[in-house]
């Protein structure tokens, strides 16, 4: 089995982000990219929501280059879907966009982004017990408060970024057996007593 073309990463401009910013968009894509292709039935059913809606926001997915067909499924009238990139990109500037439609936008898309890794951390502490012991002592839920400017926390963010990237090359192929998708998020924000 040969391992798949890697997808690229899509930067969000205006058009596109007021294109992913919905709920369902956002859950239908995360899917797609973490569980492969499906149908709009197979997501609906997934996600507790009507074929109907799901189709619908596919449809809309696809119109912004979020999703695609997927030509190596599907008999018929039967229409399988995947992620056509790996990942989403956000520039601060759309925070800053001078549409409010944007900016709104903008605000939707990081709480939505902030409540899907709540979801999966929730998750993963409702089923850690279900994975092996080399997984469970693999986890990891740290925090840290470190005292930064905000170009220190620019670069520490973008070392850990590099880091986290650099292993992408290093991941084991489909033969290895104990492998997994691992999820990893990072959050670094400043603290509200820091402005004091």
């Amino acid at each position: 089995m040969t391992e798949p073309e890697p997808r690229p990463i899509r930067h969000l401009d205006p058009r596109s982000l007021r294109g992913l910013a919905h709920p369902l968009r956002m859950r239908l894509l995360k899917t797609l990219r973490h569980d492969g292709p499906a149908t709009a039935s197979q997501l609906a059913e997934r996600l507790g929501e009507s074929s109907g809606a799901t189709s619908y926001h596919l449809r809309q997915l696809a119109a912004h280059g979020f999703v695609e067909d997927d030509p190596d499924r599907g008999k018929g009238r039967e229409r399988w879907w995947r992620a056509a990139t790996e990942g989403t990109m956000f520039d601060d500037s759309l925070y800053n966009d001078p549409d409010p439609a944007v900016r709104g936008a903008a605000d939707l898309f990081m709480h939505e982004v902030a409540t899907h890794h709540t979801e999966e951390v929730g998750t993963w502490l409702g089923t850690s017990r279900e994975w092996p012991e080399d997984w469970r002592r693999s986890s990891d839920l740290s925090d840290f408060t470190l005292r930064l400017t905000p170009a220190q926390a620019r670069e520490l963010n973008d070392k850990l970024h590099a880091v986290i990237e650099s292993y992408r090359d290093l991941a084991p192929g489909p033969e290895a057996e104990d492998a997994a998708q691992v999820r990893m998020h990072l959050h670094s924000f400043p603290f509200p007593r820091s402005r004091t």
